[in-house]
């Protein structure tokens, strides 16, 4: 259960066009924002950096979320790993590349420019910090200043809903539910799982 209880969306009227325009894209709208919404100058700062950071660029809005997917699960975030794991499916994304996203290493899903992408993401979500100079030498292999800057900005706006959505215990709406359900097994790269309430814990020998 929440710690913090959501606005109702009667309750946020200014912002409307936001929801519907989220709705609209094909995703729900989080529970994660009705509770923003109780401070309403950091809803609206956060929807206007979030519209910066996924809009279009030289990364591709599918990797994007791919990034946030795995940034947030090496983060042990089970809420954003699953709002991003919808969102990345409205995209296109394939169901197999999902299912089969913590073997992005190996797997023929994977282009190598997505796998360097990828490890930035579980390197950089992790706490602390694994990202060496070595992660970002590989990525120069396939993208200029530019695109690494869009993948970081990825990143980062995905710690700040990490941290707010594991604090606050967002409650799951139906859709990302099922998808956590059906694709979050397991999670960090530790091998550990995650529960219900998106609290890490240490898998089995």
């Amino acid at each position: 259960m929440a710690r913090v209880t959501p606005l109702g969306r009667s309750e946020l009227a200014a912002f409307e066009p936001l929801f519907a325009g989220i709705e609209g894209s094909g995703n729900v709208v989080p529970n994660s924002m009705y509770t923003m919404g109780r401070i309403p100058e950091l809803l609206e700062a956060y929807a206007a950096l979030n519209g910066v950071v996924y809009r279009d660029g030289e990364v591709s809005a599918e990797l994007k979320r791919l990034v946030a997917h795995v940034a947030s699960r090496a983060a042990g975030c089970r809420y954003c790993a699953a709002h991003n794991g919808v969102r990345a499916s409205v995209l296109g994304v394939d169901p197999a590349k999902l299912a089969d996203i913590w073997q992005f290493e190996t797997s023929d899903h994977f282009s190598d420019a997505e796998r360097c992408a990828l490890d930035l993401a579980r390197r950089a979500g992790q706490s602390p910090n694994e990202v060496s100079d070595e992660t970002v030498a590989a990525l120069r292999t396939h993208f200029d200043d530019a695109a690494i800057l869009e993948l970081v900005a990825v990143i980062a706006m995905t710690g700040f809903t990490n941290r707010w959505n594991e604090t606050l215990v967002t409650d799951f709406e139906e859709g990302p539910l099922g998808f956590a359900d059906t694709y979050l097994g397991s999670s960090s790269v530790d091998g550990s799982s995650l529960d219900p309430s998106g609290t890490p814990s240490v898998a089995s020998p």
